[in-house]
């Protein structure tokens, strides 16, 4: 519904997709849940957190731009820092031009950024 209103409105819609690749120092392996509940505090109300696989969340970021994606990762992660974590976004329409495309897009870079050992935010170029 929202990537229907931003193509009739033109504004940006960027999705962060963020994942705790090990288990932190303590030995812990966090869940999806306790990911979100640390960034939902940070996010706009306008925003949406997404649970999909443990341990990884999905973040539609409503009127951000591909720009502004590593300033927002950068932000989040700080209540990540116990654990490791790798994150891909994508952005419609600069990068993406179809939810799903949206999705694969944040999705492939994420598992690139965790490939190429964590701790990084990849963007499509």
């Amino acid at each position: 519904m929202e990537i229907q209103k931003a193509q009739r409105l033109r504004y940006c819609v960027s999705l962060l997709c963020i994942a705790a690749d090990r288990r932190s120092p303590d030995g812990e392996q966090p869940a999806a849940a306790s990911l979100a509940e640390r960034v939902i505090p940070l996010i706009r109300s306008t925003d949406v957190v997404n649970c999909w696989t443990t341990p990884c969340l999905g973040l539609m970021l409503v009127d951000a731009d591909i720009t502004g994606l590593p300033s927002i990762a950068d932000r989040l992660t700080t209540r990540l820092e116990t654990f490791l974590w790798s994150a891909g976004g994508a952005c419609y329409p600069q990068t993406a031009t179809h939810a799903d495309h949206l999705f694969h897009q944040a999705h492939h870079m994420m598992t690139k950024a965790q490939g190429d050992g964590g701790g990084r935010l990849y963007l499509p170029s």
